[in-house]
C-alpha cells in the first residue's frame, strides 16, 4: 500500500456534524466562483481537483477521495464496464471520476442513486459542468426504492459494475435486492467503501460467505447477532441527525447461490485515516442440490 501525502489530507472531520450543514452548497459556490472556472468546463478530472482543493482548505468533505478512488478507477479499466451504479452520490465526486472513466472505457451508462435532493443537484450541476450529461444519470430517491424503480421500467438490466457508499446498514440489503432481480449475477462486480472505517460487519460477512452458508444463515431474516444488532443502531443514529429515521428494505432474500471472490484492498480515507475497499467478483452460481 503506497504512502499517504499528508501535504493532501483534507481537513480533520468532526464526529458531530461533517455533512449536511450547508457545506455541500457552499462547494458549489466555491466551484463556480473559482479563479479557474472556465478550464474546469468540461475537464471533470480538473473539478475533482477544485473539491479536493475545497476538501483540503475548507471544511472536510465525505467523498471516496484520491487513494480509494485510484482503486476503483482501475478496475473500471480491467473490466470496461458497460453500465456501473453508485449507490450513494454525495457531491458527485464519484460520478465526476468514475463517470469519466467509464466514458473512456467505453462504458454507456453511469447511475447516481443519492437520496438527498439538495445532495443530488449539487451532482448534476457538477456533472453538467463537467459535460458527462451523456454518460452520468442522477437518480434522486432511497437506493431500494430506485433499484426496483429503474429495474421495472427497463433502464437498469444489469449491473456490470457497483459502487457502495450510502448508508452502512443498506449495503447488504441493496446487494441482496440487485441479486433478487438479477441486477447482479456472474460477471458483475462490488466495490464497496468505508468497510475499515467505520466499518462494515454484516455486508463483509455476506460476501465472504460459501453458498452453504448463506443458504443457513442468510436465509432467516430473523438472525441477527448481537454486534449486529449494534452496527444497526450506532448506524441509524448517525444518519438520524440530518435525515430522520431512516428504514432499510429488508424484504429482499437475494441469492445466496450466488459465489464471490473477495478481498480488501487496503487504502486510505482523504484525511489520511486507514480504510479499505472491499472488491468483491461474482464468479458463478451453484445450484441448489436436489
Amino acid at each position: 500500500m503506497a504512502e499517504f501525502d499528508q501535504k493532501k489530507a483534507y481537513v480533520q472531520k468532526d464526529d458531530k456534524t461533517y455533512f449536511d450543514d450547508g457545506r455541500e452548497q457552499e462547494l458549489l459556490r466555491f466551484i463556480y466562483s473559482h479563479p479557474s472556472l472556465e478550464s474546469l468546463r468540461g475537464s471533470p478530472s480538473k473539478i475533482v481537483g477544485a473539491i479536493d482543493e475545497y476538501g483540503r482548505n475548507k471544511a472536510f468533505m465525505m467523498n471516496v477521495g484520491e487513494h480509494k478512488g485510484k482503486i476503483v478507477t482501475d478496475l473500471i479499466g480491467e473490466i470496461k464496464p458497460q453500465v456501473m451504479v453508485e449507490l450513494g452520490g454525495y457531491v458527485g465526486y464519484s460520478a465526476l471520476l468514475f463517470g469519466d472513466a467509464v466514458r473512456r472505457a467505453g462504458g454507456k451508462q453511469y447511475l447516481s442513486l443519492e437520496r438527498d435532493p439538495l445532495f443530488a443537484a449539487v451532482i448534476t450541476s457538477l456533472v453538467d459542468l463537467a459535460g458527462l450529461r451523456d454518460v452520468v444519470q442522477v437518480v434522486v430517491g432511497s437506493s431500494g426504492g430506485s433499484l426496483k424503480r429503474l429495474h421495472q421500467e427497463g433502464t437498469l438490466k444489469r449491473i456490470d459494475l457497483m459502487f457502495l457508499d450510502h448508508y452502512k446498514p443498506a449495503y447488504t440489503e441493496d446487494l441482496k435486492l440487485c441479486e433478487e432481480l438479477g441486477l447482479v449475477g456472474p460477471g458483475s462486480v462490488l466495490a464497496a467503501d468505508n468497510v475499515v472505517l467505520p466499518g462494515n460487519p454484516p455486508y463483509l460477512e455476506y460476501v465472504r460467505s460459501s453458498v452453504d452458508e448463506k443458504r443457513r444463515k442468510f436465509g432467516d431474516s430473523a438472525c441477527t447477532d448481537a454486534s449486529t444488532e449494534d452496527f444497526l443502531e450506532r448506524s441509524k443514529k448517525q444518519y438520524e441527525k440530518s435525515h430522520g429515521p431512516t428504514a432499510v428494505d429488508a424484504e429482499a432474500n437475494g441469492n445466496p447461490n450466488l459465489v464471490y471472490e473477495s478481498k480488501l484492498v487496503e487504502s486510505f480515507e482523504p484525511t489520511g485515516q486507514k480504510d479499505g475497499v472491499e472488491v468483491s467478483r461474482c464468479v458463478g452460481e451453484e445450484k441448489p442440490k436436489e
